[in-house]
């Protein structure tokens, strides 16, 4: 009898690829260790290891134009399209300091090697030189005729110079000393676009889009050489003589032939093409030049080349950065197991922005992969242990909206996708070529499906609205040429575009999902109708078929996911809970549960027999377009139009473990607890109470201690080893006890003690501590006010008890016996005066005449009150 099933009851999202970089500035810590980036508004400090974002630094709702770190790596300097010049701390990603300067937006910056001078490059055709710790102007240069686009201070911290050039085809050169513009190196036709300084200080190198680099003599400003590039340049990079760039180049020109001289100066250059080329000053002679590039550039068309927009050296020799216009970052290094000379292997590739993620799905035996389609006409495959985009499938012209992968019978992992240039393409992916194209479409692919069980075929389904199945037969593995995919079936299946694609895993059946509203199931490999499943009111997403059950499951736009008999296509069951679209539908647990995700950023988890949704999760804050499952590890990863994708993993057993490791512990907890207030250890039972959780009990400790004669020092005590976050949560029981009128002198006297204990100083960086004061203050006063009218009730409650004599007024400790000498004489003159009486003893007389006695009596007692007084 086969075990039952553990149901999942909770996924956990344990990484996220971001978007991190959207074109423009970026700057390369000292040690190579992270990456600060512009995205859009905001500035990103991503690892540059693993892409994780490390920290993120709010910007003012304006996108950065330029930024730098400072050499010590402590500070960001940026700008916006608002022109303000802020500088921040990375620690904290606190504004430490902003100024505005230039009359149009920064477009360059570069901070001096002491880090105490910062310079800008602006679009009003100005550089300025600013004094970090003042944030005042030091110097303000004009005579540039247009947007300056490129800046550096000279490397040599004791040479006070600054290099810019710009749209003007001019190279200025500015003397801080001087205070002035002491050459305009004028050789280029076209923007100057990069810059650079040779290792001796005494070679300028400055390249442009007029396709040539020119090197300059520094000691008169002479144009020495011009090289041509034959390509638009964006970046020049010198390297020291010490770098392994440098010693490998220098033995592979030996090898080549190529002599290389003492004098000369060795850069490279990177632009429109996409290629690496390290050229020598002495002769203009290209020393090495990439054999291909590793952009998206295979296609015929020109435009749509995408070519390296900068670069830099990275310190400590690890290697090159190279910054594309499709906002990825490749790091290449030199390929140690190169026999015949110089050659550079790309170690790592990070996607700065994906834009919309359309489609996604794990690659390879051990899933270790994840090939994921954009609105671009490329397919990204990921490594998901360092999450950097292990290479990139090129060779469609145009979008690609669906992806399918499997493992084929030879072991190898294949990959099939669909673009809107209407033709289906088969992928290797450990050769990384393509090695099959299906074309016969006359509109975009919609949706792919490759065959479950014996992976010789694979099923399209397009907006010309059929489908049509492609015969593997004669494809071979290997990388080489492209075969040519046959049709093997073609039906006309819906009255409208097809969205959704699944082949049953006896590769006996296909389901179709359309925006006509019905879902399809046809007999495989003719394409036979079996039955047509009818009931969504909109188009349908997403169609799977269960892995255990004869049925199939759809995922509509009308909000709702169905499960569907296959035998008579009736509808078994609804599922109601998404507020938007439902995009996809995939089942997990042997077919005892699925998951879906919507238009609405919701993934939810799903249980088929109860119909309960057992979990919510919301990580993405936009439409989720693609929902792709591990077969093996049932990991999750959900990508959309947020360019984010999450990956998931089954947290049920490990929150199960830590559940039942968390109960024991409070059980033990709870024994100590009630052996401290057995023991009437105060300090330690409040720190167990508070450990556990229990402001009830906390509040029973802290009334018991306040009776207390050392009240104020158990508390105290007990009190002091709090931490922040501690202290905070204190703070909010506190706001909640002082509430209730009962409870409040608990919650006022606590508070004291903690007002006593914390200086304001700390109380300031608790975090939500303004919110937590908003919630105390008022009902603070309330109580406060409560009491003080209670205060002067109890004047006129002494004022009405006096008038009615039921107490007497106090008087001096002399008084009873000078009352006691005035009766005596009033009795021996005859005088009617009353007998004194102990308070205790009076009571209240009802006749007239002991009335009018008793007001003898208090005039009496005044003229009493009166004699004795001075004396």
């Amino acid at each position: 009898m086969a075990s039952a099933v553990a149901l999942k009851k909770n996924y956990r999202c344990f990484q996220s690829l971001q978007q991190f970089y959207t074109g423009g500035s970026y700057a390369v810590a000292s040690d190579a260790s992270f990456i600060v980036c512009a995205c859009d508004d905001t500035i990103k400090v991503v690892d540059s290891s693993n892409s994780a974002i490390r920290s993120t630094i709010e910007g003012d709702s304006e996108p950065v134009t330029a930024l730098v770190l400072s050499p010590d790596d402590k500070f960001v300097f940026s700008s916006s399209h608002s022109r303000q010049i802020r500088v921040w701390e990375v620690s904290t990603l606190k504004c430490i300091r902003s100024w505005k300067g230039h009359e149009g937006p920064v477009m360059g910056m570069a901070s001096h090697s002491s880090g105490g001078l910062l310079a800008t490059a602006g679009a009003d055709k100005k550089v300025q030189v600013w004094d970090v710790d003042g944030g005042f102007c030091t110097h303000y240069f004009k005579g540039h005729k247009g947007v300056v686009t490129s800046l550096m201070f000279h490397p040599d911290p004791n040479r006070l110079l600054i290099f810019s050039g710009g749209d003007d085809s001019t190279v200025r050169v500015w003397d801080l000393v001087k205070k002035k513009c002491i050459a305009t190196l004028e050789k280029h036709q076209s923007t100057v676009t990069s810059i650079a300084v040779s290792e001796d200080g005494w070679t300028l190198l400055t390249a442009g889009r007029d396709k040539v680099v020119n090197v300059w003599d520094l000691h008169d400003y002479s144009c020495k050489t011009t090289v041509l590039a034959y390509e638009a340049l964006e970046a020049v990079c010198t390297f020291d003589a010490a770098s392994p760039f440098a010693l490998c180049l220098s033995s592979f020109a030996q090898k080549s032939g190529k002599k290389i001289s003492p004098s000369s100066v060795q850069f490279l250059t990177v632009g429109e093409r996409g290629i690496v080329r390290i050229w020598s000053s002495d002769g203009a002679v290209c020393l090495f030049e990439q054999k291909s590039s590793d952009l998206a550039v295979s296609s015929e068309k020109e435009e749509v080349k995408r070519g390296f927009t900068s670069a830099m050296m990275l310190p400590l020799g690890q290697g090159l950065l190279c910054a594309t216009a499709d906002q990825q970052f490749l790091i290449y290094d030199l390929d140690k197991n190169v026999d015949d000379g110089l050659n550079l292997a790309l170690t790592k590739r990070l996607i700065g922005y994906n834009e919309e993620i359309a489609d996604m799905k794990f690659l390879g035996d051990d899933e270790q992969y994840l090939a994921v389609a954009t609105s671009v006409e490329q397919i990204r495959v990921y490594d998901l242990a360092s999450m950097s985009c292990s290479y990139i499938l090129t060779g469609h012209s145009d979008v690609i909206p669906c992806i399918d992968t499997c493992v084929s019978a030879s072991g190898k992992a294949l990959i099939v996708s669909g673009s809107k240039d209407n033709t289906v393409r088969l992928w290797e992916a450990q050769s990384q070529h393509c090695i099959g194209v299906g074309i016969g479409h006359m509109g975009a692919i919609g949706a792919v499906a490759f065959s479950k069980k014996n992976k010789n075929f694979c099923v399209s389904g397009s907006s010309d609205r059929t489908l049509k199945v492609w015969n593997f037969d004669g494809v071979s593995d290997d990388a080489g040429e492209v075969s040519s995919l046959k049709a093997k079936a073609v039906v006309a299946a819906h009255d409208k575009d097809i969205n959704s694609l699944a082949v049953s895993p006896d590769d006996s059946l296909v389901c179709s999902g359309s925006q006509d509203r019905t879902a399809a199931v046809w007999r495989l490999p003719d394409l036979v109708s079996v039955v047509v499943l009818k009931g969504h009111k909109r188009g349908i997403w997403s169609v799977e078929f269960s892995p255990v059950d004869h049925c199939v499951i759809t995922a509509s736009g009308d909000k709702t996911i169905k499960l569907w008999a296959i035998s008579d296509g009736s509808c078994l069951k609804t599922f109601e809970g998404h507020t938007s679209s439902v995009m996809r539908a995939s089942f997990i647990t042997r077919g005892t549960q699925f998951v879906s995700c919507g238009a609405d950023g919701l993934v939810k988890l799903w249980t088929v027999k109860t119909q309960e949704c057992l979990a919510t999760y919301d990580q993405h804050e936009d439409k989720i377009w693609a929902l792709a499952i591990g077969k093996k590890t049932e990991m999750l990863a959900t990508g959309g139009v947020d360019a984010v994708v999450n990956l998931w993993h089954d947290s049920t057993a490990a929150e199960k473990e830590e559940a039942f490791r968390k109960e024991e512990e409070d059980v033990l907890k709870g024994q100590d607890l009630e052996n401290a207030l057995f023991d009437r250890d105060y300090t330690r039972a409040v720190r167990l109470a508070f450990e556990l959780r229990k402001p009830h009990k906390l509040f029973e400790l802290f009334s018991e201690v306040i009776r207390k004669p050392n009240a104020e020092v158990q508390i105290e005590k007990a009190l002091r080893p709090f931490d922040k976050e501690e202290v905070r949560l204190l703070l909010e029981y506190v706001r909640e006890w002082n509430t209730k009128p009962k409870l409040c002198h608990i919650a006022q006297f606590v508070l004291h003690r903690l007002f006593t204990i914390l200086p304001p100083t700390d109380l300031v960086e608790l975090k939500g501590i303004g919110e937590l004061l908003e919630g105390l203050i008022p009902y603070s006063q309330r109580h406060y006010t409560r009491i003080d009218r209670l205060q002067r009730s109890t004047y006129l409650l002494d004022y009405t008890l006096t008038g009615m004599s039921v107490i007497e007024p106090e008087a001096n400790a002399a008084e009873p016996s000078n009352n006691e000498d005035l009766g005596e004489s009033a009795r021996e003159e005859g005088e009617d005066y009353p007998e004194p009486r102990d308070a205790s003893t009076k009571k209240r007389k009802t006749r007239k005449s002991q009335d009018k006695k008793q007001k003898k009596s208090k005039v009496a007692y005044v003229s009493t009150t009166t004699i004795s007084s001075p004396a």
